[in-house]
């Protein structure tokens, strides 16, 4: 049965967190001052189990979903993770099964989660500079070894890569350009992502928002663009091209550019929790549901019900009110 919301938005995609952990630290996501050595991950017992995850993904795809994409946290900590992939690919050929990664241990693992059905990869990548990225991600690591993911993922057929850069200003604005012409040459997709009040902890402040249209303009400057029509109804990133045919970037400005109209994503908490927007303040328990005997018609009921009541729109209505709500965290729902 094809899902519809209050606001005749078709449920199409879903973002499945395999884990709420991850092995950065980065200063709009996880801070270390909050997600530091005492803080309190979910216990193993409370995570959805591979087999609940493609249960559910299975009644997700009835219900019209055409894209999966497995997140976290980072997804790749989340021990054997290609058995899942193999378990959800598995449910449809037609299926775009894709992964969101900080690329840090992409290298070694790339070529299992091909074998098992993984379709792509983005990865995320804030800085090609040293400092600037080890003081973004927190724990010192390296731009060398993500960029030797993202070239592994490339060789085995996890493409076309795409790479995410949050931009904050004052932190890494002056990489824009940089990691444009880095990308350009590499061919791989560069994403800008306007830095967003996702969660309640990162100290988001509207100053710190480098506008889409300011990236844009300082690309064009050097490297000329114009606009690309959307893949799809509902793709988040406005796309662009180079002029003289050499690949294309996208911008994401969930902030300044509001898409909350054509908006078609769910997302899934590791503990597995149903929450319809990414900046939702709380979710439906599904997880009580499948370890309380529920049939797969009832759990398909309650995410259908769940989903016709849709009505978020927080992007198109943020204000000072809506900032300060204490929202689920990005790393808690996969971004």
């Amino acid at each position: 049965m094809i899902l519809t919301d209050a606001l005749n938005r078709p449920l199409r995609d879903v973002r499945i967190s395999v884990t709420d952990r991850c092995n950065f630290r980065c200063i709009y996501c996880m801070p270390k001052e909050v997600f530091g050595p005492d803080y309190s991950f979910l216990p193993r017992a409370q995570i959805l189990t591979f087999e609940e995850i493609a249960r559910l993904a299975r009644i997700f795809v009835g219900h019209g979903v055409q894209k999966i994409r497995l997140t976290g946290g980072e997804p790749l900590v989340r021990r054997d993770l290609h058995l899942l992939v193999a378990m959800v690919a598995g449910i449809s050929i037609e299926l775009d099964l894709t992964l969101t990664t900080n690329g840090s241990l992409l290298a070694r693992q790339a070529r299992l989660l091909k074998n098992a059905g993984l379709k792509r990869v983005t990865v995320s990548l804030d800085s090609l500079d040293n400092k600037i990225f080890k003081a973004m991600n927190d724990v010192d690591f390296p731009v060398e070894r993500v960029l030797e993911g993202m070239d592994e993922a490339a060789q085995v057929g996890l493409g076309p890569i795409k790479v995410n850069m949050v931009v904050k200003r004052g932190v890494n604005e002056s990489s824009i350009l940089p990691m444009a012409r880095f990308f350009r040459e590499k061919g791989y997709i560069l994403r800008f992502i306007e830095y967003m009040d996702v969660g309640h902890t990162n100290g988001w402040r509207m100053d710190d928002v480098v506008s889409a249209n300011e990236i844009i303009q300082m690309v064009n400057a050097e490297m000329p663009l114009e606009p690309l029509n959307p893949n799809y109804q509902g793709e988040v990133a406005g796309r662009w091209r180079y002029k003289d045919g050499s690949g294309e970037i996208g911008v994401v400005a969930s902030v300044t550019q509001p898409f909350c109209r054509d908006c078609n994503r769910a997302r899934l908490s590791a503990e597995g929790d149903l929450y319809t927007c990414l900046f939702a303040v709380e979710g439906f328990h599904l997880r009580d549901l499948l370890r309380g005997g529920a049939t797969d018609d009832e759990v398909s009921q309650a995410i259908a019900k769940t989903w016709n009541k849709r009505s978020d729109r927080y992007s198109e209505l943020r204000s000072k009110n809506t900032t300060s709500l204490p929202k689920v965290e990005m790393s808690h729902i996969g971004g």
